[in-house]
Order: C-alpha cells, then structure tokens, then sequence
C-alpha cells in the first residue's frame, strides 16, 4: 500500500509540471497567430493608413489632398474661376471661358550636390519634400558621367515631385500667402523667369520659409526651383493668370 501511495504522489507532481509545459507552448502559439494577423493587416492596403511607414510625414492618401477635406476644394480653384477667368476674358477679349489659361501641372525638384559623395544625404532631402509637399518625390539621376566631378551615369543627385489638381492648388496657396512672405527682404518675384510659352519658374534659397520644416531637425539649407506649367501661349497672359490668383511679382 505504501508503494502505491508513493505512485501516486509523484504521478501528482508530475502532472503539474507538465501542464506549466504546454502554457508556454500554448502562449507562443498565440503569440506566433497575432503576428501574423498583424502582418496581414499592414499588407492589406485598405487598412493602411496614409503616410504609414515613413514616420510622421503627413502623407495625402490617393484622392485626397493636405489640407483640404476630402469633399471640398482648395480656396485657389475659388479664387480662379470667381476672380481669375472673369478679369483675363475682359482684358484680354476672351469670347470663350475655355479660351483662359489655366494651370496644368507645378514641379518641383532640388539637387543635392552632396550626394555625389554620401547618398544618405538623400533621405533628409526626400523627407523635407514629403513635409512641404505632402506628396513623396522622385530621385533624378545622373544622364551621363562626367569624370570633372566625379559623377557616374546613374548616380542618384537630386529629388523632384510634381504636384497636380488639388495638391497643386494648395501647394501654390501656401507658396504665395505663407512661404514668400517670411523671405527675408523679400520685394516680390522676379517677372523675368517666363520661358516664352506661358511657363513660369522661380527659386527658393532656403527650404526653412515653409512651417511645415523644423529648423532645428535639418541637416543643412537647400534650395529649390519652382516650375508652374499653363497652358497659355504667351508670356503676358500667363503672368496676367499668376497675378490674378495672387503671385506677388516685383513692380
């Protein structure tokens, strides 16, 4: 009897034991399917949000632009069509609203001559695109090498975005009522950039005039050039559309 009691006891403790085995087993299974429902959620598209994975960079999700909410409009398409189509048909004898210029497209890109060296540089400079823009650049490439500066063919040098619809009517908002303004000594745009069949560019010295850019998380100062693309034919009644919609030309 006694030896069957002593069975008994480490049967008993044995099966303990056995049972703190399979709660570890069991916590790693469930672990291991959370993971995996995890994983599927960042893959399914649908369920990811704008601008996941790349830190706080406010991201524009398709269809949607910065700023405006999703059924609304930028102020600048209000400011065109209420003040800018009527004031060109009267100046310029416009007998068709569809005869007005308009703007198509605004790009923007910066060369970075630091990359040539250290492509790491390239990160900041996309990151403080994706912040102004709320739209993620494109790198530009090295056309062909140049031995001078020790370019080869296909080496990443610069970033560029371009920036259409809504993207492109807030982007312009923000440049010419926000931005230009905390230029320093800043007495207007220069009217000389026009290349003659209607397109406009311009530069920026500093990429800091923006809010969205913190000065103290920069890495360096860099400049960019500014390019609004419409579809008029000459140089006046594109710069009569800029003036209209409020672009601050020097007098």
């Amino acid at each position: 009897m006694a030896a069957k009691d002593s069975k008994e006891a480490k049967g008993a403790d044995k099966a303990p034991k056995a049972e703190e085995k399979k709660k570890p087993a069991a916590e790693a299974g469930a672990k291991a399917e959370g993971g995996e429902g995890k994983e599927t959620k960042k893959a399914g598209g649908k369920s990811r949000k704008p601008g996941a994975g790349m830190g706080n960079v406010p991201i524009a999700a398709e269809g949607e632009t910065k700023i405006s909410p999703a059924s609304g409009e930028p102020r600048m398409i209000k400011v065109y069509r209420e003040k800018a189509i009527p004031a060109l048909m009267k100046e310029f004898q416009f007998k068709n609203p569809m005869e007005v210029p308009r703007l198509t497209k605004v790009v923007v890109n910066c060369a970075v001559k630091e990359a040539v060296a250290n492509p790491k540089v390239l990160d900041s400079a996309i990151e403080d695109f994706m912040w102004i823009m709320g739209q993620k650049p494109i790198l530009t490439r090295a056309k062909k090498s140049v031995a001078t500066f020790k370019i080869r063919e296909g080496n990443a040098l610069g970033v560029a975005v371009t920036l259409r619809r809504a993207r492109m009517w807030e982007f312009l908002d923000r440049l010419m009522n926000v931005a230009l303004p905390r230029v320093r000594d800043f007495k207007g745009v220069n009217p000389r950039g026009f290349d003659g069949r209607g397109n406009f560019s311009m530069g920026l010295k500093e990429q800091i005039i923006f809010p969205e850019i913190n000065y103290d998380k920069i890495d360096s100062i860099r400049g960019m050039t500014v390019t609004i693309v419409t579809t008029a034919k000459k140089n006046e009644h594109a710069r009569s559309l800029l003036t209209e919609i409020g672009m601050p030309f020097r007098k």
